[in-house]
């Protein structure tokens, strides 16, 4: 019966909207199982999910096809448990796709039923856990409970600014539930991912909805898109720049190296002209002369020959 503890997200400063942590985010894939058998090049290969976590992975599996939304038996870092199938993957040999598990089998009848059941143990352990936190008045939150389906575990993932010594609200958890006791840290940002929510957008979190790999965000990716650095404006609800900016940043970078900075001066018109304003998503570049007059552009009309940018003739 012993305790184990994981930091998922890493130290954050906790005063800065930018999160630079990758321990989630890198492009691989987050469980990793070691498997001695070498994969066959015809082996199906799917995308699964831990509901608990919001976590997604790749396992194979030789047997009947397996349909989207069921459920199967498959060793994770957490234990051997149930996941639910996302669908197959189409391009197996595509870089980045990281370790590929072994599913074991698909759920049975019985595997359903006991996971419904400790789905209410769950609302229990999480009350429970909340309490003895307020007793030893810990500086944490639980952000949720899981109890394993094969294996005599109860998770329990939280948030804390700082690291937390938990080590009586261990000894109380084992004394009360007679299991092994899992505590994990997880950051701010991971937590979204697995509660879940609408964003400023109206639409379903990204980290929750779209990917689980939380990428990095810097005020840089604000800067280049032309956002206003109003932190009420591009922060999320878990208080970091929302993921969106990096999800758009490679498309603005490749649209600017396209399109004449601003400050780049250029001759047009038998004058010469002040970039002063780019719009990358309407593609037009606003010239201003130094008689006061003014000029937008179409960004197609911009040539860059011999280092230097041109208005071509329209």
């Amino acid at each position: 019966m012993s305790d184990e503890y994981e930091d998922m997200d890493g130290d954050e400063d906790i005063s800065a909207l930018e999160d630079n942590s990758d321990s989630l985010g890198e492009e691989t894939d987050v469980i990793v199982v070691a498997v001695d058998d070498p994969l066959a090049p015809d082996t199906p290969v799917y995308r699964l999910r831990l509901s608990y976590s919001n976590e997604t992975f790749l396992a194979a599996y030789k047997g009947e096809e397996l349909g989207a939304g069921s459920w199967v038996m498959v060793p994770t870092r957490y234990g051997r448990d149930l996941a639910q199938i996302i669908g197959p993957i189409q391009h197996r040999n595509s870089p980045g796709l990281g370790e590929i598990s072994r599913i074991e089998r698909p759920a049975s009848k019985d595997d359903l039923e006991k996971s419904q059941y400790n789905r209410k143990q769950e609302k229990d352990a999480f009350r429970i856990c909340k309490e003895k936190i307020e007793t030893h008045r810990l500086e944490m939150k639980l952000v949720s409970v899981h109890y394993l389906l094969e294996e005599p575990k109860i998770l329990f993932f939280f948030t804390a600014e700082n690291r937390v010594d938990f080590r009586e609200l261990v000894k109380d958890l084992v004394s009360i539930f007679k299991t092994r006791i899992e505590l994990r840290q997880i950051g701010v940002r991971d937590e979204s991912r697995v509660v879940g929510g609408l964003g400023v957008c109206g639409r379903a979190y990204c980290c929750h909805a779209v990917s689980d790999k939380l990428k990095p965000v810097s005020i840089k990716m604000a800067k280049d898109q032309n956002l206003s650095l109003n932190s009420m404006k591009i922060s999320g609800p878990c208080g970091r720049l929302l993921c969106c900016l990096a999800y758009e940043h490679n498309f603005y970078n490749e649209q600017r190296r396209l399109i004449p900075p601003e400050g780049c001066k250029i001759s047009y018109d038998d004058a010469i002209w002040k970039v002063v304003e780019v719009n990358v998503v309407v593609g037009t570049v606003k010239l201003s002369a130094e008689d006061s007059r003014q000029v937008t552009l179409p960004a197609a009309r911009f040539e860059k020959i011999e280092g230097k940018w041109q208005v071509k003739a329209g």
